[in-house]
């Protein structure tokens, strides 16, 4: 499939394309720890007293949905994107208006961590293809949708246009469809190979299907789906409890730095494949962190449901509860207090006072006007923070280069 006699340029012109190899020894422990925390993950999940209602799924899939359309720098209507996960979940929601483009979205990510047992076709990618743009016909850019991509040379190329900056080359039209069934074969038998591992698998067929750019817009997302769908078939449970596309999005020049180094080099992919896998086990870091935080509040006010609250005291609690960006992972001041609660400065301080000898909150080191507290959480009769720090990646934890316009955008 070399489709050059001189020296490779890009990855599927290696003579050995694609007979991808990798080296153990970066990518085995990275491995052990994902499995290792996938089932934590399902074991947390078992503990929660709502663990299998279809509400807990819609909002996983509904920060996949967004934040893979966010990695190419759009920005979707969540409202409208929950309306459709949540009519296709059962769930009932209030009354919000839906749009072609939230139903096509809902559609490719239900099909894709809802049908483990199908096979990944030519017919379904376009199938996809055509629910992720629902509109193209109606646009003023003309798009081929639902089909590959024409016969003009696919690059990705950023910089001005005297200056271009050529990051990837993609096979040539000529010889993409062999290499499509090619990949769709693999796919389909990779799956039942006990010599590979499910999650690099996973892994693999993201590089893989990026890296033919088969469609003229849109690959990126598809190739994020294509991966939730391998991760779906190693796992059917877990993969409705995390997503992938938020930590991506958190990462994303190195996402892009990874991919084009790897499309330059060689078919050993153990750098895309221990980024992959360090991004993976994140996004379980913060799948847990997030039902140790749900386990935390219903412990909490269980402890505290006659406490005699007031309703202030008791957003504000929630929301140090909920952590996140919101959540004042610092601690919360009293003015900070005064401000989330909508109260008087008096008070404020009468609430946080209050709040402090009834065992709600502890006070963090400091004093005066910088004095801060957080929610005292019991385990084994210790108090511990709800704060959960993110993982830090070692070697893969490089600056981020500076701030461009995104040279992958898959919309070309």
């Amino acid at each position: 499939m070399n489709a050059s006699s001189t020296t490779p340029t890009w990855i599927w012109q290696e003579p050995d394309w694609p007979e991808f190899h990798w080296r153990a020894v970066v990518i085995q422990p990275r491995l052990q720890e994902a499995w290792r925390s996938l089932g934590i993950l399902l074991g947390r999940v078992g503990s929660l007293p709502f663990g299998n209602d279809p509400a807990v799924m819609l909002d996983t899939l509904l920060q996949n949905i967004i934040t893979s359309s966010a990695i190419e720098g759009e920005r979707l209507n969540a409202a409208s994107v929950r309306s459709s996960l949540a009519k296709r979940l059962g769930v009932k929601e209030t009354g919000r208006a839906v749009s072609p483009r939230s139903e096509g979205l809902a559609e490719i990510m239900m099909d894709a961590i809802g049908s483990p047992n199908a096979v990944l076709t030519r017919e379904r990618l376009f199938q996809w293809h055509r629910w992720l743009f629902p509109d193209a016909e109606a646009s003023l850019a003309k798009l081929r949708v639902g089909q590959w991509r024409g016969e003009e040379p696919m690059q990705v190329v950023s910089g001005c246009l005297d200056k271009p900056r050529l990051h990837f080359g993609a096979p040539p039209k000529g010889i993409l469809e062999d290499e499509m069934a090619a990949f769709l074969t693999w796919f389909e038998e990779s799956r039942h190979d006990p010599a590979l591992d499910p999650l690099l698998r996973a892994g693999i067929a993201h590089f893989w299907f990026v890296t033919l750019h088969s469609f003229e817009d849109g690959n990126g997302r598809l190739a994020r789906a294509i991966a939730d769908w391998a991760l779906a078939q190693a796992d059917r449970q877990s993969i409705r409890l995390y997503a992938m596309s938020a930590a991506i999005l958190a990462e994303r020049q190195d996402y892009y730095r990874v991919l084009e180094g790897s499309q330059r080099g060689t078919t050993d992919l153990t750098d895309w494949l221990a980024w992959f896998l360090d991004i993976l086990l994140q996004t379980l870091t913060d799948a847990l962190a997030d039902i140790d935080r749900t386990l935390d509040k219903t412990r909490f006010w269980h402890r505290f449901a006659d406490a005699g609250l007031s309703s202030e005291q008791i957003k504000v609690l929630n929301r140090l509860l909920d952590g996140g960006e919101r959540g004042f992972e610092d601690g919360i001041s009293a003015a900070q207090y005064q401000k989330v609660a909508k109260v008087s400065k008096a008070t404020a301080t009468r609430h946080l006072s209050d709040l402090l000898a009834k065992g709600c909150l502890e006070k963090l080191p400091g004093g005066g006007r910088s004095t801060r507290y957080r929610v005292a959480l019991k385990l084994d009769g210790r108090i511990r923070p709800t704060m959960t720090p993110r993982l830090r990646r070692g070697k893969m934890d490089q600056a981020s280069p500076s701030r461009q316009r995104n040279p992958f955008d898959d919309r070309l």
